[in-house]
């Protein structure tokens, strides 16, 4: 399931669950159970770009190819990730992926 997904060309498993729910500070349990939709909020509310960064930060990818993938240097990547971390933690993203909809 979700084999031609972004997040699985960095990462062998499907574990963008367990990483959503860290970084949304988020019970893995309060998510969505069906990975798919889960997967398809997380694609609604992210810009491909904040996916991409997302897949290749949490796979732990060197700074350095993170930032020619996307021509960044290092003040632009910082910026790019605490855009997407403070996107994240933002209640009207984190409720998204929440079971109780």
């Amino acid at each position: 399931m979700l084999k031609n997904t972004v997040w699985r060309q960095y990462h062998d498993e499907n574990n963008f669950r367990e990483k959503l729910a860290e970084f949304c500070k988020m019970d893995s349990l309060d998510l969505m159970e069906d990975d798919k939709d889960l997967y398809s909020v997380l694609k609604a509310k992210l810009t491909k770009k904040e996916l991409k960064l997302f897949a290749m930060d949490t796979a732990g990818l060197d700074s350095e190819v993170i930032k020619s993938e996307f021509d960044y240097d290092d003040e632009a990547l910082e910026k790019a990730k605490f855009k997407l971390y403070k996107k994240l933690i933002q209640d009207k993203t984190r409720l998204a992926f929440g079971s109780v909809q």
